[in-house]
């Protein structure tokens, strides 16, 4: 029997309505250079730099997070050690980033750090909530098809954990972006988003529209990215 496969794109209008979803956020940095006068090269570089740190922070978080979650979902081990990571979500973490930037200096590291602690728990807990989903007759299946080891993590726990992993990520991302223009501002850092509005912070327009470009840019890659993979997800679970 052949597998059913997602078909991406419906039609010709869904095509386009894609390209114009790739378009927008350029087109909302483009207006907002030209709004606040600022250089279009300038302003990119200090969304790259920005979104470069989050990218760094999210990789290390989802390792961390996908580990523990696997260590941690069930048995004694979860007992324990779930309502400590609660305890650890709930921290306020702002509440320890002075402390942070006086040790580790107004640096990459710094603000790294604290979007890995901001990013983390709502994927190590939506990874969790998936692995305690697994049914008794799927381990079964995986206990009669010998799977152990390596080969157990990448067909087993793997496939089964990722609609938490999506989820996960997209809440995770949303309040990563969120903390990483507040941590670039507390910080100090002269470089990234956070610099860009501190010098705007007076101006009320430009950073109106700053924010709604942050927006459409959220906007534009949970679109384009994670809805389409949550949709992969949940369809690998039902084959």
């Amino acid at each position: 029997m052949r597998k059913s496969r997602t078909k991406i794109y419906q039609s010709w209008r869904h095509v386009l309505f894609t390209l114009f979803i790739v378009i927008l956020p350029f087109l909302a940095l483009l207006f907002f250079s030209r709004i606040a006068v600022i250089s279009n090269t300038e302003l990119f570089l200090a969304v790259l730099t920005s979104f470069s740190r989050l990218i760094v922070a999210y990789s290390i978080a989802v390792v961390l997070a996908w580990i523990s979650a696997t260590l941690f979902y069930r048995g004694r081990r979860a007992i324990v050690a779930l309502p400590i990571f609660d305890v650890l979500q709930s921290f306020p973490t702002f509440a320890a980033l002075p402390l942070a930037t006086y040790w580790w200096g107004r640096s990459d590291l710094t603000v790294i750090i604290f979007l890995v602690m901001t990013v983390i728990w709502p994927i190590f807990f939506s990874i969790v909530s998936s692995l305690k989903l697994i049914k008794r007759d799927w381990e079964e299946a995986a206990e009669i098809a010998g799977l152990k080891g390596a080969g157990y993590i990448r067909s087993f726990l793997w496939p089964v954990s990722i609609p938490g992993l999506v989820t996960g990520s997209i809440i995770g991302l949303g309040e990563g972006w969120e903390a990483l223009v507040a941590t670039e501002i507390i910080v100090g850092i002269k470089t990234g988003l956070g610099n860009f509005f501190q010098i705007f912070v007076d101006n009320p327009t430009v950073t109106a529209l700053g924010i709604l470009g942050l927006l459409i840019l959220i906007f534009s890659i949970n679109k384009l990215l994670w809805l389409p993979l949550l949709e992969w997800g949940h369809h690998r679970m039902e084959e």
